[in-house]
């Protein structure tokens, strides 16, 4: 069932050169039911005969949708990509949205149930299967489990170990970093063992956005996203905190480098060069350990932990080739 768009927000049609819209596009923001619930999702394409993306954003409540407008344009042109809030994400977020069903399991169920569901729609039993940050937690799991479904697995911000991991790799660079830097109230709070914010330090030293020093470029894009209403990017950070809170972690035991070691589908890690968020020599690791029938790390020179943002054209041409390589 779809549900109509009012207030909620628009998606702007696509044009030729000439201001024209292309006949056989699709530019559809829609809330559809999946898993019992309505979820938002984004539909773009230039042609709904190319193939198809979706795209599992971060957090785990963190949605890119509200950054679509600033980087997948290039990527329209070659694929439809379907952008989707889940639940208690984004413009999904619901205060009666259950706690209990805010698990990993249920997550793979609503994807599973997304894919089939546009599948019949788009006529594409298969997408690729784009994961960023800890939505590739989840898709690593879903490639693992459906690989019927998919063309390939793109993990960018690979992860591989756990929060824990990560903090022990991130508090080294950012003490390198505060010593290259002179702060020393942050050496003095290290060196202590001190608490500290670590999502601060990894945006003020260039973890998280290479050409960033805060989230503010992130913020300022999803303000001027035409799918979101002021209520929906202030359901961004309700969001994130609603679902960090409740989030059950019941699909696997241990890490992905440990629990899901291969693949029989190809694989590519898009990683940017300057990623301490996801840390990229732990992605490299992971990368190396793998087994799949074809495997590539992909490095975004220019790029910390959101490479498609950073470097949306590169993004889109990598995207191209993969396709190119992939599709069966």
């Amino acid at each position: 069932m779809v549900f109509p768009v009012f207030w909620r927000g628009t998606t702007p049609p696509i044009r030729d050169d000439n201001g024209k819209i292309l006949s056989n596009s699709i530019a559809s923001l829609e809330r559809v039911h999946i898993g019992g619930m309505p979820q938002w999702i984004l539909i773009r394409g230039a042609h709904i005969a190319n193939p198809v993306i979706l795209f599992l954003h971060g957090g785990p409540g963190m949605p890119a949708m509200y950054l679509a407008h600033r980087f997948q344009r290039p990527l329209e042109k070659d694929f439809t990509v379907i952008q989707w809030d889940r639940r208690g994400a984004g413009k999904t977020f619901r205060k009666d949205t259950p706690p209990e069903s805010i698990r990993v399991t249920q997550e793979i169920a609503d994807a599973v149930s997304l894919v089939k569901l546009m599948g019949s729609r788009l006529e594409h039993s298969k997408v690729f299967l784009v994961g960023h940050s800890y939505g590739t937690y989840l898709g690593m799991i879903l490639a693992n489990r459906f690989p019927e479904l998919l063309h390939a697995y793109i993990g960018i911000g690979q992860l591989a170990y756990s929060e824990e991991r990560n903090r022990e790799l991130q508090r080294e660079w950012i003490q390198l970093q505060a010593k290259s830097s002179g702060d020393v109230r942050l050496l003095r709070d290290l060196d202590a063992g001190a608490p500290i914010d670590y999502e601060e330090y990894l945006f003020k030293f260039g973890g998280a956005l290479h050409n960033g020093r805060s989230f503010t470029p992130l913020l300022m894009a999803g303000l001027r996203a035409p799918e979101y209403s002021l209520k929906d990017v202030l359901n961004v950070r309700r969001g994130v905190v609603f679902t960090h809170k409740n989030m059950k972690y019941d699909a696997i035991k241990g890490d992905l480098i440990d629990e899901i070691r291969n693949l029989n589908i190809p694989v590519f890690f898009f990683t940017g060069r300057y990623d301490y968020v996801d840390p990229f020599q732990f992605t490299v690791e992971y990368a190396n350990k793998l087994l799949a029938p074809k495997k590539e790390t992909v490095w975004f020179e220019n790029s910390a932990h959101f490479p498609f943002f950073e470097e949306p054209e590169k993004f889109a041409g990598e995207m191209k080739r993969v396709a190119r390589e992939s599709q069966n």
